[in-house]
């Protein structure tokens, strides 16, 4: 009769508890998954079956169909190829919002200087962000500053502060 130790010397060896236990994590990535928008999956390096899968959950609406669901879920998570990569995609998600609100900030203060201290804002941003259009940059603080001067509103304060979002955004995320 075979027993549990003569497989202990398989590196490849895992027992029934411990492949159960990798099964509940995947679901619970799965679970995870499952919480993000539409545009926060889009970017994930998933397969086209598990985005199928995604898709067709949200559609489930009875509590024993979903859960089965997710069971499913988590069969196709164990072919995926870069499951390390959608696990760091997904804590960044949920770290996200708090960056999110960072990069939000320092974009907002980043215009308000430039509207307040003009060109030598805009070039200390060049310098902190060198990927940014220096010209365009130029004109969209100089037409932000003339609409605060003259306490009017056509929107060029909420170009600038797009603009200085997306050149944070392009500085601060890794391998863009």
């Amino acid at each position: 009769m075979i027993t549990e130790d003569d497989y202990q010397d398989d590196e490849d060896y895992k027992s029934k508890s411990e492949l159960k236990r990798e099964m509940h994590a995947l679901q619970d990535i799965g679970k995870r998954l499952l919480e993000l928008t539409p545009d926060q999956i889009e970017p994930l390096p998933i397969s086209d079956r598990l985005r199928a899968a995604i898709e067709e959950s949200r559609r489930i609406r009875q509590h024993e169909a979903r859960r089965r669901h997710l069971q499913y879920i988590g069969k196709v998570m164990r072919q995926e190829d870069q499951l390390e990569d959608v696990i760091r995609a997904i804590e960044a998600c949920d770290a996200g919002s708090a960056e999110h609100t960072r990069r939000h900030h320092l974009a907002e203060r980043w215009r308000d200087r430039m509207v307040a201290e003009g060109d030598s804002a805009v070039g200390e941003f060049v310098d902190y962000c060198p990927g940014a259009d220096i010209q365009h940059l130029r004109n969209l603080a100089r037409n932000a500053r003339r609409d605060a001067q003259g306490e009017k509103n056509t929107g060029q304060s909420r170009k600038l502060f797009r603009y200085l979002r997306e050149c944070v955004d392009q500085q601060e995320t890794p391998g863009a």
